[in-house]
């Protein structure tokens, strides 16, 4: 299918912008700035896609404080929803063996399985599998559900799930010490057309001063689901060249499209694997590195 013509005289018709470690500040606030430039984006003609490894009722607030209204990448690439409505526009579901296998590892190692669905189809967020030992949730996932209102349902084991075809991520909350045992065990079990991924979570600040908690999420999907899978997607469906597409991000999850986008651009925070990759850099997620990129390309210096 060939490419429609520029939206823009920039170099730029699409940008794909992370959440976590990125657009928001490490409080999880959204600056006025950034707030701003994305509205400049936009008016210049760029369509501004979030992409987060959040789920959409995750997110929800922060699509609110941009005024969100171009598609929304979530839950690491399985989904992707409007950005107004929350409604599931396309999804990449796991196979019951893949699931049942991340399922089982996880009891094995004595944690609650997070096992995420497409609420559009489900009518809920998660399913909460505790296994025969009745496994408890991890302290910062009640948090998390309670501060974002995830709505969850409780089960003990695979044969409870009402809407096995819907799910899109299986995954746990865990001490950062314990997620190396637990990613091994499904590194070495997991077939080549599943994708793991190990990072540090999102965590309150205690309020007294002490260092927050270290905690890693350890999150499963079918090989199929990616940030930049569904930028892609997205991309042709609006007759966008992937090369006018632009990149920001920090973490693992966002390797696949600042790898693949035209300009791929790393935060000052990122991981090191985003930075070598990177085409482009800017600054921390504290000095609002992302709307400084955005600026870049308004500006024509990107």
């Amino acid at each position: 299918m060939p490419f429609a013509a520029p939206k823009t005289s920039l170099s730029c018709d699409l940008i794909a912008l992370d959440l976590d470690g990125t657009l928001l500040r490490p409080d999880g606030s959204v600056s006025p700035f950034s707030i701003d430039t994305i509205a400049r984006a936009r008016r210049a003609g760029i369509e501004v896609v979030v992409c987060t490894g959040r789920g959409y009722v995750e997110c929800r607030h922060v699509l609110g404080w941009i005024g969100q209204t171009d598609a929304a990448v979530v839950a690491g690439g399985s989904i992707t929803a409007c950005g107004r409505t929350g409604r599931t526009l396309h999804r990449v579901p796991m196979s019951h063996d893949l699931v049942s296998l991340v399922v089982e590892t996880l009891h094995e190692h004595e944690r609650a399985a997070m096992v995420l669905k497409d609420p559009s189809a489900a009518g809920y967020d998660y399913l909460v599998l505790h296994g025969a030992g009745k496994h408890p949730i991890d302290p910062v996932t009640t948090w998390w559900f309670e501060e974002v209102g995830v709505s969850a349902r409780y089960a003990n084991t695979l044969d409870d799930d009402e809407h096995p075809e819907q799910t899109v991520r299986v995954g746990a909350c865990t001490d950062e010490r314990a997620s190396g045992p637990i990613a091994e065990a499904l590194e070495r079990d997991l077939p080549a057309s599943a994708t793991l991924h190990n990072f540090p979570a999102v965590v309150a600040s205690r309020g007294d001063g002490a260092e927050p908690r270290r905690v890693n999420i350890i999150e499963v999907f079918d090989g199929r689901a990616s940030k930049w899978g569904a930028v892609e997607r997205l991309a042709q469906e609006r007759g966008i060249d992937p090369a006018r597409v632009a990149a920001i991000g920090d973490q693992i999850n966002d390797i696949s499209m600042i790898r693949a986008a035209g300009v791929g651009i790393a935060m000052g925070n990122a991981v090191e694997g985003v930075r070598e990759l990177a085409d482009r850099h800017t600054e921390t997620n504290a000095n609002d590195g992302a709307a400084l990129a955005i600026e870049k390309i308004l500006d024509g210096e990107w």
